[in-house]
């Protein structure tokens, strides 16, 4: 549920076969994946790479959501991937994401995962907070409202 309008969108696709041979690098899933994204994918079985694609498109579009991609600061392993108790993804940040976040006037982001085949995509709107100031993102100066 939405309590404010929308700071930012972003949309992302990743191949999975792609993301196999990513994952076959020896410090690749250190760089990108946290600790407990690790775990998850290791708990997958047959679907890991599915879902390791799914996980990397969602934090390429968060970052585009956030306004900066991977850039000033917001880097892969800063966004990470959680499963609520009911089994819905979402996206815990941290670091400069967090403040990132912070600075475009968001509040949380939402995120729809889904794979088909060799392409998983990833979805996510950001919330802006409600009543806050936000920075525009291109010179730095705040706008009320959306």
């Amino acid at each position: 549920m939405f309590d404010g309008g929308i700071a930012g969108i972003g949309v992302d696709l990743c191949s999975v076969s792609r993301m196999e041979r990513a994952m076959a690098k020896e410090h690749f899933a250190a760089r990108v994946f946290t600790q407990r994204e690790r775990d998850d994918l290791a708990s997958k079985g047959k679907a890991w790479a599915q879902s390791a694609a799914a996980m990397f498109a969602a934090k390429e579009a968060a970052a585009k959501a956030l306004g900066t991609g991977f850039a000033s600061g917001v880097m892969p392993w800063l966004i990470e991937v959680i499963h609520q108790p009911s089994g819905a993804p979402g996206i815990c940040l941290h670091g400069a994401a967090l403040e990132r976040l912070s600075a475009v006037g968001g509040a949380r982001m939402h995120v729809s995962l889904s794979h088909e085949g060799d392409t998983a995509i990833a979805f996510v709107v950001l919330e802006a907070r409600t009543g806050g100031a936000q920075k525009d993102g291109k010179d730095g100066t705040q706008k009320n409202g959306m």
